[in-house]
């Protein structure tokens, strides 16, 4: 049961994302940074997507997925169009893997070392929701500032 509301929580952020990415009203914006601003929209979507298609993906979905995290935040002016089937993309990834996965799963040690010890696979599902929605939060920020849309 809990995977299903983690998947839930998940596919419900990735969606809003999506729709946060599809609002720029202006492309060349998603890419803008500026005022302080460390990373552009563009970039944390491809951050985003990377990380759930290695630390899910790849990782407990044997996706194959190889991730290149240092070109997450170098690539710039990739089309909203395609940043929006990436995010597609990764919805479907995660509706595959995750639906895959039992509960009691989420008991067993995550099969990375990503702390400094060791965590249940639950644990790091719970970590990777928080960082989902940190920086959708960013990315919606972003948008608003730099588009002057405070609504």
């Amino acid at each position: 049961m809990l995977i299903q509301e983690l998947k839930k929580v998940f596919i419900k952020d990735l969606q809003k994302s999506r729709e946060e990415i599809a609002l720029y009203k202006n492309e060349a914006t998603i890419w803008q940074v500026e005022k302080g601003i460390a990373n552009s929209a563009g970039n944390l979507c491809l951050h985003l997507v990377g990380n759930l298609n290695h630390f899910i993906g790849a990782t407990l979905g044997n996706t194959g997925y190889v991730r290149n995290r240092e070109q997450e935040f170098l690539q710039k002016n990739i089309a909203q169009q395609h940043l929006l089937k990436m995010v597609d993309d990764t919805i479907a990834m995660m509706e595959s893997v995750l639906s895959r996965i039992q509960d009691a799963q989420l008991d067993a040690e995550y099969p990375l070392l990503v702390f400094k010890e060791k965590t249940s696979t639950g644990y790091f599902l719970i970590h990777l929701v928080g960082h989902l929605g940190y920086h959708v939060g960013q990315i919606n920020y972003h948008r608003r500032l730099l588009e002057n849309n405070f609504n």
